[in-house]
């Protein structure tokens, strides 16, 4: 049987996760999130890994979860703890995740991408969550997180309606990070990641975690939690060699302590 996630390797300290479901357009089954809570727990945990790219294919990034597998399962498929302990797992990955996409990217895939810190799209990409369309709702985090993401008012257009926004239109609102040719979208990610990962990994860690933050808690709260991890990483090991690296004109060499 083929592999439904592939591991790639393009740059040191980069990975990539290729969703490899083709004919399904990398519809997600349980098993696949799963896979992917896996793969990235074990990114988590190795030192050497600085940055995660999750991608599809060039027709699709992923067009939601595999409606077969839902109506075999029932609502087994709503219930399952141990799918969204998997979800949460995802949501809650401390190393920066970007999405690389390409093609459909609808239902749970879009759910999946914005799970990611930002989105680099193919000009020819879509984005939407279609489920009230077939009488359900985005239940992996869609209704939440896109309001947060690009407003209210453009998120309840897409989710009540169905319908899918263009890339450009994505880029407009704020859904999209960076807006590429289809076939630069893999190598931009990739260069993106290589950038994230030349920094000091606390730094980055520590940044990504006061940004997940934004959306938990009141401003005076994160102001207070920005100023305690700028105290605790200005002490780090990282930051004296960051500093003497910029003093002796060399590249730095991160411990990520």
């Amino acid at each position: 049987m083929e592999e439904h996630l592939i591991t790639e390797e393009p740059v040191e300290h980069v990975i990539v996760l290729r969703l490899n479901r083709p004919a399904r357009r990398n519809a997600l089954t349980k098993q696949l999130v799963l896979d992917l809570a896996v793969k990235l727990e074990a990114a988590a945990s190795n030192p050497n890994v600085r940055a995660v790219i999750i991608a599809g294919d060039e027709r699709a990034f992923c067009a939601g979860s595999d409606i077969h597998e839902m109506n075999e399962r029932g609502f087994a498929a709503i219930l399952d703890e141990e799918r969204l302990s998997a979800w949460r797992s995802i949501e809650r990955f401390s190393k920066p995740l970007i999405a690389a996409v390409r093609g459909f990217a609808l239902g749970a895939g879009n759910e999946l991408a914005m799970a990611c810190d930002f989105i680099v799209s193919g000009e020819n990409a879509q984005f939407g969550q279609p489920e009230v369309k077939i009488g359900g709702l985005a239940g992996d985090g869609g209704s939440q997180r896109l309001p947060r993401l690009i407003g209210r008012q453009a998120a309840a257009k897409m989710l009540l309606t169905g319908a899918p926004v263009s890339a450009r239109e994505a880029l407009a609102l704020g859904l999209v990070a960076e807006l590429v040719p289809d076939d630069e979208v893999l190598k931009r990610a990739v260069s993106l990641a290589e950038m994230i990962a030349r920094n000091a990994p606390l730094s980055v860690a520590v940044t990504k975690r006061l940004i997940q933050q934004t959306d938990e808690r009141p401003l005076s709260d994160g102001l207070r939690q920005e100023r305690e991890a700028l105290l605790n990483v200005f002490q780090s090991a990282d930051r004296v060699e960051g500093m003497n690296a910029f003093a002796e004109k060399r590249p730095p060499n991160w411990s990520g302590k």
